[in-house]
């Protein structure tokens, strides 16, 4: 991995891309964003029952006029929201790919186009089962700029079990979005931790970082593979176009099944190639996921 992947020269490109994304994501920069919750907005969201002691200022006269019966108007909460960002830094993500760069450069770039939203964001990475901050409650690019450099000094190594390290994390409730980079290669649950996300009412987004290997091997003949997370485990065998076939196959469907989990939970989904531009990523990619609207 190259030891800097947030440089000067990656800071201008993403400065860039916020004004780009300005010019052509319609209110994704409007100010701050509408909770799940009622609050004192200018938004009107629902009318509720008057109950003894609430404040008689909400009373809505006029229903009263018509109905008889005391209602409170609420209105949508603004607020500013959290998003945290957990990184994959396992040793797979790293070994002979460029994966891990680009995780650590989708990391930075979520964090400054959220924080040009007004959010509040931390960043974590993960590693075996233990998640370990990165920098917390970052506020303003001011912050953004003397505290991202620290990315660059994340270790890949050992594994990543989700599941394990997330039900031992301050994940939040409901008051923002969880963003996981990971290329979800792994024999360990992670789909337990994204439940557990999910069940704390926050909202999740799995971006699957895959590298061109992968996507598309071009190995052939006698191949002895090991797990670059296990080293013991490992895989010898004479690779054929039956066998690219199939393993292109499994990795199909390893995509499928976790959009498909994800879609099943109300999360979304998006896979990410590691030569992907960042241009791509967030002005065509993203939006068309709904993620930035």
């Amino acid at each position: 991995m190259g030891k800097y992947a947030i440089n000067e020269e990656f800071l201008q490109d993403i400065e860039t891309l916020e004004m780009i994304i300005k010019n052509n994501v319609a209110g994704l920069f409007g100010g701050m964003h509408q909770s799940k919750s009622f609050g004192s907005s200018c938004e009107f969201a629902d009318y509720r029952n008057y109950l003894p002691g609430d404040d008689i200022s909400k009373i809505d006269w006029n229903q009263y006029a018509r109905s008889e019966n005391l209602y409170l108007k609420q209105y949508l909460d603004e607020r500013r929201l959290n998003t945290k960002i957990y990184i994959d830094a396992s040793r797979s993500m790293e070994l002979n790919t460029k994966k891990a760069d680009k995780a650590l450069q989708i990391a930075a770039a979520f964090a400054y186009i959220s924080l040009a939203c007004m959010d509040k964001v931390s960043i974590y990475y993960i590693q075996n089962d233990i998640v370990y901050e990165v920098v917390v409650n970052m506020v303003g690019k001011d912050q953004f700029y003397t505290s991202i450099n620290k990315i660059n000094d994340i270790v890949f190594d050992g594994s990543f079990r989700f599941s394990e390290a997330i039900r031992n994390a301050n994940v939040g409730y409901g008051d923002g979005l969880s963003v996981i980079i990971s290329d979800f290669l792994t024999e360990d649950n992670f789909k337990d931790g994204i439940d557990y996300l999910v069940s704390k009412k926050r909202d999740v987004l799995c971006m699957q970082v895959l590298s061109n290997e992968e996507l598309n091997p071009v190995v052939r003949g006698k191949v002895h593979f090991f797990d670059s997370e296990n080293v013991n485990d490992f895989y010898r065998k004479n690779i054929n176009k039956d066998v690219m076939s199939a393993y292109r196959k499994a990795v199909k469907f390893i995509q499928d099944d976790l959009e498909s989990f994800c879609l099943s939970r109300g999360a979304k989904y998006i896979m990410v190639a590691e030569d992907v531009k960042m241009n791509d990523l967030f002005i065509s990619m993203l939006p068309s996921k709904e993620v930035l609207k």
